[in-house]
């Protein structure tokens, strides 16, 4: 069994990103629940509190996943985290993934919470490069993604597996450490 990875507590002016805690299923419940957030990202609307504990268990505290809070309200309203870019083995470079509770959309926090990650990567992690993929259809990722200065590789045809079984498109960016320098740190 793979172990539970301790991500250091990260802020922003509006947000904590923390390590989840087994306490937290029935808040990512909440929101994954929704059927216009997780299809969006590739994955089903969470059935029960109990398959949130689980992906918590399973998927979020075995990665490099952090929940998003909310600092005026303490609630959490989405995850990012980090996973192995499988397009590129044996070098320094990391996938990022999100998603965000339906009634946080259009606030700019996943932009504030990707833009910190990103610090992270580059500053803590050392990484090379830094990837997102997204969908053809997912516009408000495509924003987000825009807005941290990822930069469009191209698009991977029928390169994710849905799991409803359907195939989609998937748009690669990527950004490289130069690019985070010239961008972040000028």
């Amino acid at each position: 069994m793979s172990r539970i990875i301790k991500v250091p507590q990260l802020e922003t002016d509006r947000l904590i990103l923390r390590m989840w805690t087994r306490k937290d299923a029935p808040a990512l419940f909440a929101y994954a629940s929704n059927p216009d957030v997780g299809p969006n990202a590739g994955w089903k609307p969470h059935a029960n509190v109990g398959e949130s504990r689980m992906i918590i268990d399973q998927l979020f505290r075995r990665n490099m996943t952090w929940a998003i809070v909310e600092k005026e309200t303490g609630d959490i309203v989405g995850s990012i985290g980090f996973e192995e870019d499988k397009y590129r083995p044996n070098i320094n470079s990391k996938e990022m993934g999100y998603s965000l509770a339906k009634d946080r959309w259009g606030r700019g926090y996943m932009t504030e919470a990707a833009k910190r990650l990103i610090r992270y990567g580059f500053d803590d992690l050392k990484l090379v490069v830094l990837m997102i993929r997204t969908s053809e259809t997912n516009r408000r990722s495509q924003r987000v993604i825009e807005k941290c200065g990822f930069r469009y590789e191209g698009t991977l045809r029928r390169a994710y597996r849905m799991y409803d079984n359907n195939l989609r498109e998937v748009r690669c960016y990527s950004m490289l450490k130069e690019e985070y320098e010239k961008l972040y740190l000028e």
